[in-house]
This record gives structure tokens, C-alpha cells and sequence, in this order.
């Protein structure tokens, strides 16, 4: 199938800036001294395109499927876990369920490519809530040729593409869940950032050293098997899973309506690095969440020169990071639209640096 991609403005707006840095700098407050959350809110006001920005009803998106990888060794965990946690997700018990009911997010989960078929449900109102979007029962073992078809590949780009249409608001928090997927992750970092594969490698889901050394084995094997793939969106049918490729659809999507976008860990900023390679304005519309406890995040954030909000040395996933960071997401917000400046509140600015 033939998949046309969504075009990405660029967001530059050089009078709305220095509005904002003017709105910030004469808050009641010495120059610069709420620091990083300055800068959070001049993000979120030129995202949004407005000195007072709103964010209204933020949607968490968790996107879920398997990997034939996986049946290599490649994470501590059996693939039957991908399911049991999607499950575990509708039920309410998992840490970003948790969390998103913490703080309000409205959370959807996506079957992507999960191996097991799972019952459709009706979400009762607030309740997290299921979208079958299954392309194939999990891909095919990257190490021994590509992962998906050309065409299974543009119908995960279309359906994120698709899902993110129908959902409202101006927020997408962004999550993921598949037993393999930071391999999927560090192979699309090593191809499209020409870095060496052990580099790129780290423990996942808890390997020991054993466990990665052999993970690197079977990534190193994967890269040769799908040398020819090179371009973004060959890389991701050759080396990608379904939830990856879904969610690339997903952010170039909320990137072309002028959503904010927030990041969770290595596996969404890997659809990130995907999607800023096919339209580097995506990067604009970024919040990136914090920097993981997984080894190679790091490296992905600076080939897309991301600066994390946190560093909790998470490394679960689910959009659970994207979901602790929200708050400051609101309170930049809050400031910029409430925050009184010098002059309405009558306290003299500072007169000397």
C-alpha cells in the first residue's frame, strides 16, 4: 500500500518568541530564576502558538506488540508478558494506569502486532480503554531477514496516523510495551545514527552480562541480515516492531496538528528518531520526558539534541516517565498564563546585574 505521510510545518515564529521571553523576563521574579521551567513553558507557548497556552485533554497512547526477536533471547522476559501487561493495563494495575488516573491523562492502549488476540471491551467513562489495530500477530526474527513487509509497515504508519485523527485534545503522552522492543529500539538507533551496535545495547528488561553479550550477538545479526536497509522507513519495516512503527504514524500525525508531544524512554524516542528522520520539524513539537536508565537513551537524545526534563533512572517504559513529567508540563503553563508580571503587581524590577 501506498502511505502518505503528513507534512510538518515549521513552527518558527520569531515575533511569538521574544513575546514570550519578554512575558517570562518580566515576571515577578529575578531574571532566569525558575530555570529550566522557563524554558519548558517558551516551548509548550511556541508549540501551542500563543502566549497562553492551554493543554486540554492530554491522551496517553500505549502502543503494544511482540517480536520475533524475541524468541532469540533477547530480554529476560517470555513474550506471553506483552499480553498479561496490556491486560494489566485495561485492569487498572500497572504503573502508568496508576499514574495517567493519578494526574488525569486519558489513557488508551493500542494492540499493534500483540501475538495473542485480546477481547474487545467497553471502557466504562475514565477508565482506560482498548483499540485493536493489529496488523500481524507480532513480527517476523529481524536476525534472519526484515521484521515486517514494506506493506505491513505502511499500514502501522497509517493506522497511528488514523488513530491520532480521532482523538481530541492538544496533548499526546506517548508509551509503548512489547517483550523485545529495546532491541528493536537500539537497532533503529545503530542503523539510522551509523553507531556501533554494542554501543547501542543495554540490559532491557534485566539481562546480566551473559544476556547482553548474547543480545548484541543476535542484534549484530539482524543489522547484517537487513544491510540493504538503510532509508527511515526501510530501517523500520526491516528492524522495527508494529508498536514502533504505529506510534511513528501517531507523532507525525499529532506533530502535523500542532499537539505538544511528550516522550517517554528509549523505545518512544526511538519512533521519535524514526519520525524526525523522515520530517525534522517533528522535533519542534518534542517534550522529552527524561533520560532512562537504559544505556543507549542517552545517546539517542543527543543525536536528536533533546534535553530531558528528569533523570530518575527509569527504565520501565509504558509512558510512565512521560507521565511523572506532566505536572511541570502544567505548572510552565501556569505560570506563563498566571504568574503576575512586575509592572500588575506593582514591585519594582530589578535595577542592576
Amino acid at each position: 500500500m501506498t502511505i502518505h505521510l503528513p507534512l510538518i510545518a515549521d513552527i518558527t515564529n520569531a515575533p511569538l518568541t521574544q513575546a514570550l521571553h519578554h512575558k517570562l523576563d518580566h515576571k515577578t521574579k529575578p531574571l532566569g530564576s525558575l530555570g529550566r521551567l522557563e524554558n519548558l513553558a517558551l516551548t509548550l507557548g511556541q508549540i501551542l502558538g500563543t502566549q497562553t497556552p492551554v493543554l486540554d485533554q492530554p491522551q496517553m497512547l500505549v502502543f503494544a506488540g511482540d517480536h520475533g526477536l524475541a524468541a532469540r533471547g533477547v530480554s529476560a522476559f517470555p513474550s506471553d508478558v506483552t499480553w498479561q501487561m496490556v491486560e494489566n493495563f485495561l485492569a487498572g494495575g500497572a504503573a502508568v494506569s496508576v499514574l495517567a488516573r493519578q494526574h488525569g491523562l486519558a489513557l488508551t492502549v493500542v494492540d499493534c502486532g500483540v501475538a495473542r488476540d485480546i477481547a474487545p471491551r467497553d471502557a466504562a467513562p475514565g477508565q482506560p480503554r482498548l483499540l485493536l489495530r493489529k496488523v500481524a500477530p507480532g513480527t517476523q526474527d529481524a536476525s534472519t531477514g526484515p521484521a515486517m513487509s514494506a506493506a505491513q509497515c505502511a499500514q502501522a504508519l497509517a493506522n497511528g496516523i488514523e488513530l491520532v485523527r480521532e482523538l481530541p485534545g492538544n496533548v499526546l503522552l506517548l508509551g509503548e510495551m512489547g517483550i523485545g522492543n529495546t532491541s528493536v529500539a537500539s537497532l533503529l538507533l545503530a542503523r539510522l545514527c551509523g553507531l556501533p551496535i554494542a554501543e547501542c545495547t543495554g540490559a532491557g528488561t534485566g539481562l546480566d552480562a551473559a544476556g547482553i553479550a548474547r543480545k548484541r550477538t543476535v542484534l549484530q545479526q539482524a543489522l547484517d541480515a537487513n544491510a540493504a536497509a538503510t532509508t527511515p522507513l526501510d530501517a523500520l519495516a526491516a528492524l522495527g516492531g508494529y508498536e514502533v512503527a504505529t506510534m511513528v504514524g501517531a507523532v507525525l500525525q499529532a506533530a502535523h496538528e500542532r499537539r505538544v508531544i511528550v516522550v517517554d524512554g528509549f523505545i518512544t524516542s526511538a519512533a521519535v528518531l524514526v519520525a524526525s528522520r523522515l520530517q525534522p520539524t517533528v522535533l519542534q513539537r518534542c517534550v522529552f520526558a527524561h533520560r532512562s536508565g537504559e544505556r543507549a537513551h542517552g545517546l539517542m537524545l543527543e543525536q536528536m539534541q533533546a534535553e530531558p526534563l528528569l533523570q530518575l533512572d527509569l527504565r520501565l517504559g509504558e509512558g510512565s516517565g512521560a507521565a511523572l513529567a506532566w505536572p511541570l508540563l502544567q505548572s510552565a503553563c501556569a505560570i506563563l498564563r498566571e504568574m503576575a508580571s512586575f509592572e500588575a503587581a506593582g514591585v519594582s524590577e530589578q535595577t542592576a546585574a
